[in-house]
């Protein structure tokens, strides 16, 4: 690539036709993939297996994030971390704000529980997290499928109304 007289090309935007393509195959992925964990979630929480619900819950939330990137952003960053991803698409979608409130005590306690499901539930003897968190969280991950799913929906269907008049 650095050989003289062979410059880089310059970067061009995705024509519309490009950009839907992208995005029907981001979000067909990510969303059903975010679905399952969130459904797993909800089966574990039912058999009384929290450490397993929380864990799945924190790949569904993880999904829906990485969706929600992918689809309208057509980028998201290789993480893992919950409140990283958030910080990312909240920005794209302000109505992902209100999916964790920060408001009181109980919301943070059960973002950050969350947010160590991911090695803690799986590692650690000591990862503990009660039926109502697991329900309030439960809650969030429906709330945040459902956000997502919209918005992508709708961002879709504009760039269908856009391929078209191209």
């Amino acid at each position: 690539y650095g050989a003289e007289d062979h410059p880089f090309e310059k970067p061009k935007p995705l024509t519309p036709e490009a950009a839907l393509k992208e995005a029907r195959k981001n979000f067909a992925e990510w969303f059903e993939s975010a679905a399952a964990f969130a459904e797993g979630g909800a089966f574990y929480r039912s058999i009384d297996r929290p450490k397993e619900a929380a864990f799945n819950y924190h790949q569904a939330a993880e999904r829906f994030y990485h969706c929600a990137l992918l689809t309208l952003a057509l980028y998201s960053p290789k993480s893992h971390r919950l409140n990283f991803l958030r910080g990312q698409a909240e920005p794209l979608l302000l109505d992902l704000i209100q999916v964790w409130p920060r408001d009181t005590k109980f919301a943070q306690r059960c973002f950050e529980l969350l947010r160590q499901a991911y090695v803690n539930a799986r590692y650690s003897p000591h990862y503990k997290i009660t039926p109502q968190e697991l329900e309030w969280i439960g809650e969030r991950i429906e709330l945040l499928q459902t956000l997502v799913k919209d918005a992508c929906e709708q961002h879709i269907a504009a760039l269908e109304k856009a391929a078209a008049s191209s």
